[in-house]
């Protein structure tokens, strides 16, 4: 069974807009399915498509399974199919050997900004980044298929 371990965190957004960064990827992404324990979710970047299945989440862990597919399918499921909807810039920044993904949220999620790291157990350790702040796995409200029913603009 294929599983994700991931924590996330809370960018410090003074500290991130100083840092030098990469090109950032456009990500649009949908679900075709949102419920507490499981979703099926729908993305498309500028070159490819996936199809990806997550379980529920327990700790830091879920099961997820993913699914290259063409591009132009993605397009057409989350046109056609999508119940709910956001859009995010990628950054990907390796730190001490940990590949770290930012994601700057675009659309009602503006204004937020997460960072996620995958892990090979629950309890493996790393180093911060000091541009990371607070932790927020487990806190539902940052899953990203509740931030398309409830999104970060509407948090006040």
């Amino acid at each position: 069974m294929g599983k994700e371990i991931e924590r996330k965190f809370l960018i410090d957004q003074q500290k991130w807009d100083n840092l030098g960064k990469p090109e950032g990827k456009l990500l649009r992404q949908g679900y075709l399915l949102t419920d507490k324990d499981k979703t099926i979710r729908v993305r498309a970047t500028e070159s490819k498509g996936f199809l990806t299945i997550k379980g529920q989440t327990i700790g830091a862990t879920r099961s997820e399974y993913e699914y290259e597919i063409p591009v132009a399918e993605a397009i057409e499921l989350l046109d056609n199919f999508s119940v709910s909807e956001l859009s995010k810039t990628r950054y990907e920044i390796t730190f001490n050997g940990k590949l770290w993904e930012v994601d700057v949220f675009l659309g009602d999620n503006k204004g937020l900004i997460v960072a996620e790291i995958e892990l090979e157990s629950e309890d493996e350790t790393f180093d911060l980044p000091d541009w990371v702040g607070v932790e927020v796995t487990g806190e539902e409200k940052y899953y990203n298929a509740n931030l398309t029913i409830r999104p970060f603009k509407r948090w006040a």
